[in-house]
C-alpha cells in the first residue's frame, strides 16, 4: 500500500493503515473501495435529524472530525426558558483552541455562526472567532405567552445544505473543516434539523473547501462500519 505523504498527521496515517488491514481482513482492497490512502480530506457521511419543539428537547450532534475519539465540536437543538418557550440550535466548541466562522453579534450574549454555500473557502482568512459557549445557528421563540407571536434569530432559518465553518487544532496545529445542515423553522417554536455530512483537511493551515466530497484527494468514511473496523484493527495494533 502506498504510504500517505510524511505531512499528514500521523493519527491519519494510522487509521488509514488499519483501514487498509481491516479492508484487507475482510477481502477488500482500498481501491477497489474508493478510498485512496493519500487522500487529503477526510469526509464523513452521516444522516442524524433532531426535531426540537416547545418544550420537547431535539438530539444533540457530536463532531468528531477526524475520529480520534475526541468530539471536536456539539450542536445542541435545545428548548429556550428566557421566553415563553421555543428551541435554539447552536454549536458549540469542546476544546478553547477550536474555534466557528461567524460573527459577535446575537442575542442572548451567543454570537452568530454563519451558514455558508458550497463553494466557499475555509482558511487562514475566514472570519472565525474566539472560544465562547456557543454560536447561535437559528432561534424560534414565543414572545408572549399566548402564543400569537413568535422571533427568529440566526443565518439558519429555512436552508438547504448550508455549511459550518469549523477550525480546530490535532497534536498542536491547525486543521480547517466543515459541518453540512439542513435545518427548517416551521410554526409554534419549532426548529428541525439534519445533519447529514462532516469533513476536514489532513493537512495542517490549508483550506477546505464547502461542501468538497469527490476527488483523488477525498477519502469518505462510512460512520460504523469501516470506521469501527478500523479502529478494532487499531487496538489489536496496540495504538
Amino acid at each position: 500500500m502506498k504510504r500517505p505523504p510524511k505531512n499528514l498527521a500521523s493519527t491519519l496515517e494510522r487509521r488509514l493503515n488499519a483501514y487498509a488491514l481491516a479492508a484487507s481482513a475482510a477481502g477488500v482492497s482500498l481501491a477497489a473501495l474508493g478510498q485512496p490512502a493519500e487522500a487529503k480530506i477526510v469526509y464523513t457521511h452521516a444522516h442524524e435529524v433532531s426535531m426540537c419543539a416547545f418544550h420537547s428537547q431535539g438530539k444533540t450532534f457530536e463532531l468528531d472530525l477526524n475520529h480520534d475519539g475526541k468530539n471536536d465540536f456539539r450542536i445542541v437543538n435545545s428548548t429556550v426558558s428566557h421566553y415563553f418557550g421555543g428551541c435554539d440550535l447552536f454549536v458549540s466548541a469542546l476544546d478553547r483552541r477550536n474555534e466557528i466562522l461567524g460573527s459577535n453579534t446575537a442575542h442572548s450574549g451567543l454570537g452568530y455562526a454563519s451558514a455558508l454555500s458550497a463553494g466557499v473557502k475555509i482558511g487562514l482568512n475566514s472570519k472565525f472567532r474566539p472560544w465562547r459557549d456557543g454560536r447561535l445557528m437559528v432561534g424560534n421563540v414565543s414572545l408572549y405567552k399566548s402564543g400569537t407571536s413568535y422571533h427568529t434569530w440566526g443565518q439558519w432559518k429555512n436552508v438547504t445544505n448550508r455549511y459550518l465553518g469549523l477550525k480546530f487544532v490535532i497534536r498542536g496545529e491547525i486543521h480547517y473543516g466543515w459541518a453540512r445542515l439542513t435545518v427548517s423553522v416551521p410554526s409554534h417554536s419549532q426548529v428541525n434539523a439534519v445533519l447529514s455530512g462532516y469533513a476536514y483537511e489532513t493537512i495542517p493551515n490549508k483550506p477546505i473547501i464547502a461542501g468538497k466530497t469527490k476527488g483523488p484527494e477525498v477519502i469518505t468514511v462510512q460512520p460504523g462500519s469501516l470506521g469501527r473496523l478500523a479502529q478494532g484493527s487499531a487496538g489489536r495494533l496496540g495504538e
